[in-house]
């Protein structure tokens, strides 16, 4: 969705707003506070893991369970409940369960096992993208919100086709919503490799880059066996290929679709009425380019 002029934002009687943009840049910030000025916030991580992903997810803590005589038992006879407490702050349970790809002696999962669960996260996010209609229609008509603001979290532009202008989810995101790239910075970048570095995590990679970055990995590290690689070597190494990967994507998707807000002005939103001063800039800026 694009303006002619930031006064049609302005106008816009009952606003919708997909946020995007790399790990850190102030997406929940952003999200948090608006939804504390009466505007419907939507997390896509959150509704991948809670409608989409969940059964998969508390499956996989029943298997680690039932590895446990004690648990097992008491699994067998319905005699305890595990559950999954995914929130909007903790998306643990959904990473966890993505896993790491390498040696099963330091926490890896098969790589084969690895894709799979690559593939259910990306079905799932593309899911939660697609119902951003239908819970803007919620937010509304149940709730009474006026104002609809979806984080999209930071694999939007592994989802997308950015080849097809009939891309169902860049349709369904800019026929609804105004999408928003909160921009990093080249420091920033750096610095989440740095902090990655001390705490590896699992992460969403598209399929190709992922066959290509894991051939490439072996290739320079001289591992010939998919089950001698460091898992956290490879997430670390991975971590830092996806990055930058993700931001000619993520300014090719606002430079088409929508606009660029730089992620330094984030700190200073403190009310709607700064969210949408800054988007008018934003527009202003777009309008004059």
């Amino acid at each position: 969705m694009k303006f002619k002029t930031p006064e049609e934002f302005r106008d816009w009687a009952a606003k919708a707003v997909t946020i995007f943009g790399m790990s850190g840049v102030g997406k929940t910030t952003m999200g948090t506070v608006l939804r504390d000025h009466d505007w419907f916030l939507y997390s896509v991580d959150y509704r991948i893991g809670t409608r989409y992903m969940g059964e998969h997810i508390v499956d996989n803590f029943k298997r680690e369970a039932m590895k446990v005589p004690f648990l097992r038992e008491l699994l067998r006879t319905d005699s305890i409940y595990i559950s999954s407490n995914i929130t909007f702050e903790n998306l643990d349970p959904l990473s966890t369960y993505l896993g790491k790809p390498g040696n099963p002696d330091k926490g890896g999962i098969s790589f084969a096992e690895y894709k799979r669960r690559q593939n259910q996260h990306r079905m799932a996010e593309i899911a939660a993208l697609l119902d951003i209609e239908h819970f803007i229609g919620k937010s509304r008509n149940i709730y009474g919100y006026k104002h609809f603001i979806c984080d999209s979290g930071g694999s939007l532009c592994e989802v997308v086709n950015l080849h097809d202008s009939t891309d169902p989810v860049l349709q369904c995101l800019t026929d609804n919503t105004v999408l928003l790239y909160l921009e990093g910075t080249p420091d920033h970048a750096r610095t989440l490799v740095d902090r990655f570095r001390l705490a590896p995590k699992p992460m969403y990679y598209q399929p190709q880059f992922l066959d290509r970055k894991w051939r490439e990995y072996k290739e320079e590290f001289g591992i010939s066996q998919d089950e001698d690689v460091d898992p956290d070597g490879f997430a670390v190494w991975g971590f830092e290929q996806l990055v930058y990967h993700r931001i000619p994507l993520y300014e090719t998707i606002a430079r088409r679709y929508g606009y660029t807000v730089k992620m330094e002005d984030i700190p200073s939103v403190r009310d709607e009425k700064d969210f949408e001063d800054l988007i008018l800039k934003a527009i202003g800026v777009c309008q004059e380019a």
